[in-house]
């Protein structure tokens, strides 16, 4: 039989022995048997009710009559219990304890059964109004991706006209994290202080939490904490880059994807193994939504000759934290080309270069201006060809003399 949980305003303390008859000495010690041995009801205002819940079971094989229930401590009642009450064999009752402190202090007492057959230790502290105050008074998150992580400011005040030192800061709940506030923590009367709770899920699924500020003559302050943790997505890996043979000091750059699968992913930055390998194109943080990509560019500029290996390192909130790239890429030395000739036995005004992909041309002049010496260095040649000269004179009137023997250069 379960008795009503609500609580009369007209709390009848447990101070006397209610009417009724006593077990025999032989049944006393095994037939009641508490879900607890305590009962801690912390700190309450002074004033103010809080209520907690013991479990009694009869344990024989016969029925028990409950006829005595006493207090030795009027701030305790058990105000629901009607006597005498009888609970049957093997089965249980729900009671509901209440503390009522009516002045300042620790309290602490006793509650009987049937004189000594059951015993609850009871204990709880009568505390003043507390002056603390929270703005918010409690925190939603909302849905926060597992890896990522959400802040939220929270101000503590102290409405009251003299100090308050908080002594003991406890957070409950996984994934909460406090940020900024060091315990024991002096407010003094009208002062604030503000500080950040973070809320980083470790796995899918509802979180909550109490953030709780304890004071020795006061109420905890308990700030309620609330999230959700949400599936991460997936980073794909990006293919691998190489760019070849680029001339040192020189640039050469390529475009790299990233794409998001399952969830949203946030690439909260990117970083090079390597100087000469630079990653352009995106401002980080950057969110990517499921099924969707973004792109960027990297450029490679050798900074000496041979082989150059580095990778990019994308760090993220997807269930793969770290996403990685190889890069290559090769430094070669700058080629040119020399040129030199005899100077025409003729008077001229300077000389004419040409150059052909192919040997007897067709030719096509490279020099920007008359050349006016008897030489010119090509520059514009690309690595693995081989390339076909000429070279005119020209006269004052601009009439160009046929053109002179043809000379090869091999570009290795």
């Amino acid at each position: 039989m379960k008795l009503p949980r609500s609580v009369s305003g007209r709390l009848a303390y447990c101070v006397t022995i209610l009417a009724g008859f006593a077990l025999p000495p032989s049944a006393r010690a095994t037939q009641l048997k508490l879900s607890s041995k305590e009962l801690e009801f912390g700190k309450v205002i002074v004033g103010k009710t809080r209520t907690l819940s013991a479990t009694l079971t009869n344990t024989s094989k016969k029925d028990v009559t409950i006829s005595t229930v006493h207090c030795n401590a009027k701030a305790f009642a058990v105000p629901d219990l009607k006597l005498p009450f009888t609970l049957a064999a093997g089965h249980q009752v729900a009671l509901e304890i209440t503390f009522h402190p009516e002045e300042l202090g620790q309290v602490t007492g006793s509650i009987l059964f049937n004189h000594t057959v059951a015993s609850l230790k009871v204990q709880g502290q009568g505390v003043r109004k507390s002056v603390l105050r929270a703005n918010p008074p409690s925190l939603a998150f909302g849905d926060v991706q597992v890896g990522d992580s959400v802040k939220m400011l929270v101000a503590i005040t102290n409405a009251g006209s003299s100090s308050v030192k908080l002594t003991d800061t406890r957070v409950l709940g996984s994934g909460f994290v406090i940020v900024g506030l060091v315990s024991p923590l002096t407010l003094e009367g009208g002062h604030s202080f503000t500080f950040t709770v973070k809320f980083a899920p470790k796995a899918a699924g509802s979180e909550k939490g109490d953030l709780t500020f304890s004071d020795p003559e006061d109420p905890n302050l308990v700030i309620a904490l609330d999230g959700t943790g949400t599936a991460a997505g997936h980073l794909t890996a990006p293919a691998a880059m190489n760019f070849g043979d680029v001339i040192v000091g020189q640039s050469a750059s390529q475009t790299g994807t990233l794409s998001a699968a399952g969830a949203t992913v946030k690439v909260r930055s990117v970083s090079s193994s390597s100087p000469e390998f630079v990653v352009g194109g995106l401002s980080f943080p950057v969110t990517i939504a499921a099924g969707q990509s973004v792109h960027y560019k990297v450029k490679f500029t050798p900074q000496k000759t041979g082989t150059a290996s580095a990778s990019l390192s994308f760090k993220s909130t997807a269930s793969d934290a770290t996403v990685t790239e190889p890069l290559t890429g090769t430094g070669v030395s700058r080629q040119y080309v020399r040129l030199s000739w005899k100077a025409s036995t003729s008077k001229v005004a300077g000389y004419n270069v040409y150059r052909a992909d192919h040997s007897g041309g067709p030719y096509t002049r490279i020099n920007a201006v008359l050349d006016l010496a008897t030489s010119y260095t090509d520059a514009s040649v690309a690595l693995g060809q081989t390339y076909y000269y000429v070279v005119a004179a020209v006269n004052a009137s601009g009439v160009e003399s046929k053109y002179s023997n043809q000379t090869q250069a091999v570009i290795p």
